[in-house]
């Protein structure tokens, strides 16, 4: 594969594995990396009727996954078939991961307890509104409410509330 051109790609011969398990020959114009692979932009020989009542070959493009739907032919170069790649994560990326939806919100208990999740905490509540950093501090300063620490709300809360001394000696 190479990078994207800005000329059209000349298209190379694949093999497409249809729903049913068919094959059939196709024409690959060029990848797209995903966060779960390799999708090939290939265009599926069809028929289409035309206005005068004939039928002319046509040609369906749709993007099929690789290596499922889309199988290499021995002894054809795919090395011309332009290649758009994601790009590559940036070093603080690497190194901390997936980012958490922001935000927090409220799981209400009975007799006006709660407790404060960060959005995708198992512990959440599906569908409750996302709170603002200074709304979760508000609500996490009335006695009645505590901080999850499952999701990590209370780590990251906390030296919020309390200061980022609290917890260590200060002598």
């Amino acid at each position: 594969m190479t990078e994207q051109s800005s000329s059209d790609p000349v298209p190379v011969p694949v093999t497409v594995v249809l729903p049913d398990r068919q094959e059939i020959r196709a024409r690959l114009y060029s990848w797209h990396q995903t966060p779960g692979g390799w999708q090939g932009d290939v265009g599926l020989p069809s028929y289409r009727n035309r206005q005068d009542g004939t039928v002319e070959a046509a040609e369906y493009r749709v993007w099929l996954d690789a290596p499922d739907q889309i199988r290499a032919i021995p002894g054809v170069d795919y090395g011309s078939v332009p290649a758009n790649r994601l790009p590559k994560p940036s070093l603080i990326q690497e190194l901390l991961g997936e980012r958490r939806p922001s935000g927090w919100v409220m799981q209400g208990l009975e007799r006006g307890r709660g407790i404060i999740h960060a959005p995708d905490c198992a512990e959440a509540p599906q569908g409750a509104v996302t709170l603002s950093l200074d709304r979760a501090l508000t609500l996490a300063e009335q006695p009645s409410v505590r901080l999850c620490s499952l999701c990590g709300a209370a780590a990251e809360l906390t030296p919020l509330l309390r200061g980022f001394e609290d917890g260590f000696d200060t002598d």
